[in-house]
């Protein structure tokens, strides 16, 4: 399961009151890439993919890919907005490994191509 926190929530549902496409949920899925071999993926899309999982949260439809899923499962997505700056905060118990940057990890059992962080 993944859920997403109050904060995570509503700031989907801005970013989704502001789209100018239909928007039915948010995708999130995990791709080669970051300096930890994996990398995070958000997007809003119209509707889910025939093979994905949907996961209720709130208002917010949260779409999952099969192969992504074993990857992401019991993680938390939370928004901070700080003087640092905001953007989403992921916290996967399945990361073995982790990037300075936070959106790049590692699993014990598919690391992915390392690449350099920008």
């Amino acid at each position: 399961m993944i859920t997403l926190t109050e904060s995570a929530i509503q700031a989907v549902g801005r970013f989704i009151s502001s789209s100018d496409k239909p928007t039915g949920g948010l995708r999130i899925e995990v791709t080669d890439g970051g300096c930890s071999g994996l990398t995070y993926g958000l997007r809003l899309e119209a509707k889910e993919g025939q093979e994905d999982t949907v996961i209720e949260c709130g208002e917010v439809k949260v779409f999952v890919d099969p192969v992504s899923l074993p990857k992401l499962d019991g993680m938390s997505i939370d928004f901070v907005d700080s003087l640092e700056g905001s953007g989403f905060k992921f916290t996967n118990p399945n990361a073995v490994k982790s990037c300075a940057c936070g959106t790049s990890f590692s699993t014990g059992d598919n690391g992915g191509t390392a690449k350099t962080c920008s």
